[in-house]
């Protein structure tokens, strides 16, 4: 099992910043930047934890440096699946994560629950 899969599941949040490079880039699936470095990409993990429910990794694939990692979940009353994609550099570290989220019912659901979020997100990075 993937290090970041086993921390998710174990609802450890505090390990997550250990496995992410300081320069990690996170491709969100609402939206157009992305997001650079260790305590954004954190703070937006942290984030999503807290909008999505009923989370649960299905399946694991790749090995090497990439995986990825496919998810179903609930916005609300709206159902998402998902994937995280994951690119280690030679520490092993992560320094791309990219999500794919479909449908198009649930991406908009999670884009509106970010938002709000991305206020708690602006306080933690000391941006508000």
């Amino acid at each position: 099992m993937h290090p970041f899969r086993a921390a998710i599941e174990k609802g450890d949040l505090a390990a997550l910043p250990a496995l992410l490079a300081e320069d990690v880039t996170f491709l969100s699936p609402v939206a157009y930047a992305p997001y650079q470095g260790r305590a954004a990409v954190s703070a937006i993990l942290r984030a999503v934890t807290r909008v999505l429910t009923d989370f649960r990794y299905v399946r694991e694939i790749g090995g090497g440096r990439d995986h990825a990692l496919v998810f179903k979940a609930r916005v609300g009353d709206r159902e998402l699946h998902g994937c995280d994609f994951l690119h280690h550099d030679d520490d092993g570290l992560i320094d791309e994560f990219c999500v794919m989220v479909r449908p198009l019912s649930g991406a908009l659901a999670l884009s509106e629950a970010m938002a709000v979020e991305f206020e708690a997100v602006k306080r933690e990075l000391g941006l508000a």
